[in-house]
């Protein structure tokens, strides 16, 4: 029997709602209906959702389709023992709080139902003051134990992240990551985010931002491919014995079939960053997370096609940036189990994202530093290549230079003299005064001579052919320059894709041609600039034009540029360019030079894909 009267003090130290979850109610199990009644009336008035059963099988039914938290199970049921149904749930549900219930008061019974799970153990008639203080003892024990479980567990996840990304960290301080190195660092951040060991989330989606940084492209994926494939990332995982410690040294043999679909999706995601108000580039913009619920996230658009594409409309974006420039973004989602995101797992996120972030920025930076070795060994090889070149092209200018000055200063008064001694022997008798001039004849004829064969020097046309990708040589050249560049800060840009087409060309002259007009562009631009070098191809011919960022040529000078007698300070003193024109048209092309169109100067060379009809030796 249980006494009615209420208890003067029977308040717990923890409301029902700390005591309980949502949903969750106290069970009472008896064989009379009566004790049922009572109990249930209680516990109700003290703010317990209750369910009751009169039987074992009854019982069994509730378990099934309630949230129990406390049983009062009787010992005596009318279908089965009550011990025996305590073995059985204290087995199979360990968070089940349990107090039996018995009209006997025998000791041996009550020591055998708490060796066998039992949380407690009353005996009719029950005291009410009894029965609060049973009731809400049992349940703060089991609200302690299931605590003490969870926080358990958070401290073995912590702590399983925390040597992930330990393990991260020291890989990405102790080497710049090549690009094969940088996946697989992706791969692993990715597993850790889906992994049960990880953050677990169901999927995980990464996109970075394209090279010249006008797309976001989706790169790589983690998770199952559709609700039908739940848990396949992490069974996958567990049966190759991968953990968190161990993914760097595996993941690149990671067979990640599972996968599959997850990026196919991901493949298909590249939007233009003109798309402002996409709530993927405002995540990246505002370099903070973006929980999206249900499709909406309040001031951002989500559009409709990408909820589609993707297949779940609850998710994190979070950002991955430098302390430069944004890097790209990371979706996550709990697409298997429906499981909401919380804030502690966006700041987990966030983590993992740095972590990511810190692995491209390096990534980059080694990309860099790679491309700058290998310039380098090119400016090297190609220095050393081009010395005998570049000093046959100084030879030939300067001596150029000495013959133009020296024809166009001496074969003037050297032309008077000459003709003035002819003159006068004609009109004199007197054969002493005739030798004299005849000497003075003979020695400028002479001098006229040298003069012509020293200027007749840079006009050497024979050309050594040869079959030379022309685009290959260009590179070649630029490289010449590459410090020049650097230390003027200027800046070039070519337009040369591959090896370009293959020309009859003498490999030394074509080269001698873009050495002037590079070395021209270089020296109208001291102070910095930006040098292009582009080509256009027709069937029959290849145009190459270089333009520079200089002060162009004055309008009065332009038409005078090419001539061998003409100088000025910016642009030499003509011989070079004297010489592009005679070289280009030994092979049968064109050169010309402009003002650019947008300032500047532009310098046209036209070289036919045909053999130049000039003769020369060929080479193989």
């Amino acid at each position: 029997m249980v006494e009615i009267l209420l208890p003067q003090n029977s308040v717990s130290s923890l409301s029902i709602s700390e005591l309980l979850s949502p949903g969750e109610v106290v069970a009472v199990v008896d064989d009379s209906s009566e004790i049922i009644l009572l109990l249930s009336h209680y516990l109700t008035n003290i703010g317990f959702s209750v369910v009751s059963a009169g039987s074992a099988s009854r019982f069994y039914q509730l378990m099934a389709t309630e949230n129990i938290a406390l049983v009062l199970l009787d010992i005596g049921l009318p279908d089965q023992n009550g011990c025996e149904v305590l073995k059985d749930i204290a087995a199979s549900h360990p968070d089940l709080g349990i107090i039996m219930i018995t009209g006997t008061t025998d000791i041996t019974v009550a020591l055998d139902c708490l060796r066998q799970g039992a949380d407690d153990y009353l005996t009719k008639p029950i005291g009410v003051n009894q029965l609060s203080y049973t009731v809400q003892n049992t349940l703060q024990k089991r609200r302690m134990a299931i605590n003490n479980r969870l926080f358990q567990q958070e401290l073995e996840k912590t702590n399983a992240r925390m040597r992930f990304l330990h393990h991260l960290t020291l890989k990405m301080n102790t080497a710049y990551l090549n690009t094969v190195e940088l996946q697989g660092i992706l791969q692993a951040i990715l597993v850790g985010i889906t992994s049960n060991d990880g953050l677990r989330f169901n999927r995980a989606f990464l996109a970075l931002y394209s090279k010249d940084g006008n797309y976001l492209e989706g790169k790589m994926a983690i998770g199952p491919a559709s609700r039908e494939h739940a848990g396949q990332v992490w069974s996958s995982i567990k049966e190759k014995g991968l953990q968190l410690d161990d993914i760097l040294a595996t993941i690149q043999k990671k067979n990640s079939k599972e996968d599959v679909e997850v990026n196919r999706i991901i493949h298909t995601l590249r939007i233009s960053t003109r798309e402002e108000d996409h709530v993927l580039l405002h995540a990246s913009r505002l370099k903070r997370p973006i929980l999206v619920q249900d499709g909406v996230a309040e001031g951002y658009r989500i559009p409709e096609d990408f909820l589609r594409t993707f297949g779940e409309s609850t998710f994190v974006v979070v950002p991955l940036y430098s302390p430069s420039k944004a890097l790209g973004v990371m979706i996550v989602d709990n697409f298997v189990t429906g499981a909401p995101i919380t804030g502690e797992d966006i700041n987990a996120l966030e983590i993992f994202a740095s972590h990511a972030s810190l692995a491209i920025e390096h990534s980059h930076l080694y990309a860099e530093m790679a491309e700058k070795i290998a310039a380098l060994e090119l400016v090297t090889q190609e220095l050393e290549r081009s010395q005998d070149l570049l000093v046959e092209a100084e030879r030939t200018a300067a001596i150029g230079q000495m013959s133009a000055q020296l024809l166009h200063g001496i074969r003037n008064p050297l032309t008077s003299i000459g003709g003035t001694s002819r003159l006068l022997i004609k009109k004199t008798s007197d054969p002493y005064i005739s030798n004299f001039l005849n000497i003075i004849t003979q020695e400028s004829s002479k001098i006229e001579i040298i003069l012509e064969d020293l200027f007749s020097f840079v006009e050497d046309t024979e050309l050594i052919l040869g079959v030379h990708p022309l685009f290959s040589l260009i590179r070649k050249t630029v490289m010449v320059f590459y410090l020049t560049m650097k230390n003027q800060h200027i800046e070039y840009t070519l337009a040369l894709d591959g090896p370009g087409p293959s020309l009859m060309v003498d490999e030394n002259k074509i080269r001698q041609v873009f050495l002037h007009l590079i070395r021209n562009s270089l020296e109208a631009m001291p102070d910095g600039g930006t040098l292009r070098i582009e080509a256009k191809e027709d069937e029959q011919s290849v145009t190459i034009q270089l333009s520079d960022s200089g002060p162009g040529i004055p309008a009065e000078t332009l038409p005078h540029v090419k001539d061998p007698f003409f100088t000025t300070k910016i642009y030499g003193n003509g011989i070079g360019l004297a010489l592009v024109e005679q070289i280009v048209q030994a092979h049968g092309g064109t050169f010309s030079i402009h003002d650019g169109p947008t300032g500047g100067t532009l310098a046209t060379v036209r070289l036919p894909k045909t053999s130049p009809s000039t003769s020369g030796k060929q080479t193989s």
